[in-house]
């Protein structure tokens, strides 16, 4: 019988609700990826998590540190780093589905749980560092407030492009509070 490096014993857990187990392994997640980022083959996620007896199950706290590489979003250059995500999941014998983990009297599973943080981890967007201007950044320049939450400095104002000269007629129009229209 081959033993499953996530599926932990509770059973001496379980006696006394309140008691803690540290659990510290590294194992290989295979078939982790999302449209942009990916755990590569033979990567070790790696899972902190303290465990903690409960009456009704146990709940696990940790963190889940996961490798993964995809490509930079504004330059498609080769992209690798590790991103961390805490967990705090309660498992039971009879869950709720999507909100608890299924448990038994005597082992608890925790790989879905570890397979859904290290999805949920991985960048959507990856990005090779903050000031990455792309792959032809003279061709196609960053503006002044191109990155999200980031507007341009008040010295940078007077240099931004027009407006779409489309919309130029609605720049004309002035809305005045005392507007007499008796």
């Amino acid at each position: 019988m081959t033993t499953r490096p996530l599926v932990v014993p509770i059973a001496e857990l379980r006696r006394r609700p309140g008691s803690r187990r540290r659990f510290t392994e590294r194992v290989p997640m295979a078939g982790l990826a999302i449209t942009t980022a990916l755990v590569p083959d033979g990567a070790d996620v790696l899972v902190d998590v303290e465990l903690e007896a409960l009456s009704t199950g146990v709940v696990a706290t940790g963190s889940v540190t996961v490798p993964w590489e995809g490509d930079c979003r504004r330059c498609l250059t080769a992209v690798r780093a590790e991103t961390r995500a805490d967990v705090k999941e309660i498992f039971e014998p009879h869950p709720v589905e999507g909100e608890t983990y299924p448990c038994s009297d005597d082992t608890v599973d925790l790989e879905p749980m570890v397979r859904d943080a290290a999805l949920l981890a991985l960048p959507l967007a990856p990005l090779c560092g903050p000031d990455c201007r792309g792959p032809a950044p003279e061709l196609f320049p960053a503006l002044p407030g191109d990155q999200v939450g980031e507007s341009p400095p008040d010295d940078e104002t007077d240099d931004a492009p027009g407006g779409d000269p489309r919309w130029a007629a609605l720049s004309e129009l002035h809305f005045d509070s005392d507007d007499d229209r008796g």
